[in-house]
């Protein structure tokens, strides 16, 4: 099966809550009008587009109205298709123009950061790329055999010591096989959780000037992986996570257990980070570059 029909298929909770309804909405009403309007807010408020992202929405499609540029309902479905595309922006690839490109992947436990980082080291493998994972969470029980196994399933490479060791001390290892293997790149996989947001700064802040000892030249993308399934709450952890490391880009998992898809809409309005990567499964190859039209495609279609 294609990514895309994929993503149609993980994205038709949302599609079937948000846009179908939208598609009855439209079929209710005669002209396209103030209470048209405030019907489309209503859903997609309800589908975690979010306040703000919803709010522009609806101002840009009452000011076609004014202009009379949009007059009739099938009119609609377009201009809010070009809206949301234009919000969302474009994707943004990984970064891999360094060797090597260093990785760090950070997020709460359950977000899914343990099988982002095996999805994306088969992607980057399948591509050509040596990868080289750290198994820097070293608080959480079985976080690190569950990375190893998903490191055997995508090729990559594993450094990793006993659980409770120094996190900075087994990236400090991982950067000294990554050199010796000639690898593209390095992924670090982090602790979802601390018992304080200090500790997480703190833990995140040494495992940074390892690397920037370490490999100073080294290009560095910071991905925050994220539950799609949690709504809102996603955003306020991003926001949290922003405190503790500079996010370069997001990865959105789960988006086919749920019904709050315009997240994704909500995040690019709220934080301005660029989703990277969206996964739409369990299986290795069901995570996909974020493309907004395909993802707007999915969410009509």
């Amino acid at each position: 099966m294609a990514f895309l029909d994929k993503l149609k298929a993980g994205l038709s909770k949302t599609k079937n809550a948000l846009f179908g309804q939208i598609d009855q909405v439209l079929k209710a009403f005669v002209k396209v009008d103030d209470d048209l309007l405030d019907e489309l807010e209503e859903l997609l408020i309800m589908s975690d587009v979010g306040a703000g992202a919803t709010e522009e929405i609806i101002e840009r499609l009452r000011d076609e109205v004014k202009s009379g540029r949009l007059k009739e309902r099938d009119q609609v479905i377009d201009t809010l298709k070009s809206i949301l595309e234009e919000m969302i922006g474009e994707g943004e690839p990984l970064d891999l123009s360094g060797s090597p490109t260093v990785i760090l992947v950070i997020g709460v436990n359950g977000a899914g950061k343990t099988t982002s980082i095996g999805k994306i080291s088969n992607r980057l493998i399948q591509s050509g790329k040596k990868v080289v994972v750290a198994a820097a969470d070293t608080f959480r029980a079985a976080a690190i055999d569950q990375l190893a196994v998903w490191c055997e399933r995508s090729g990559a490479e594993i450094v990793k010591q006993n659980e409770g060791s120094d996190p900075a001390a087994v990236v400090f290892d991982a950067i000294s096989y990554t050199k010796r293997r000639g690898a593209d790149v390095l992924i670090v996989d982090t602790a979802g959780r601390l018992h304080n947001k200090k500790n997480l700064m703190n833990e995140l802040e040494k495992i940074n000037r390892v690397i920037d000892r370490e490999l100073p030249e080294a290009v560095r993308e910071n991905l925050l992986v994220l539950d799609a399934t949690t709504g809102q709450n996603a955003i306020i952890q991003a926001k949290e996570f922003s405190h503790a490391a500079s996010i370069t880009g997001l990865v959105l998992n789960k988006l086919d257990g749920t019904a709050k898809g315009g997240i994704v809409i909500s995040i690019k309005k709220e934080l301005g980070i660029p989703v990277k990567f969206v996964g739409v499964g369990e299986k290795i190859d069901d995570m996909q570059e974020f493309d907004s039209a395909e993802f707007v495609s999915a969410l009509f279609e």
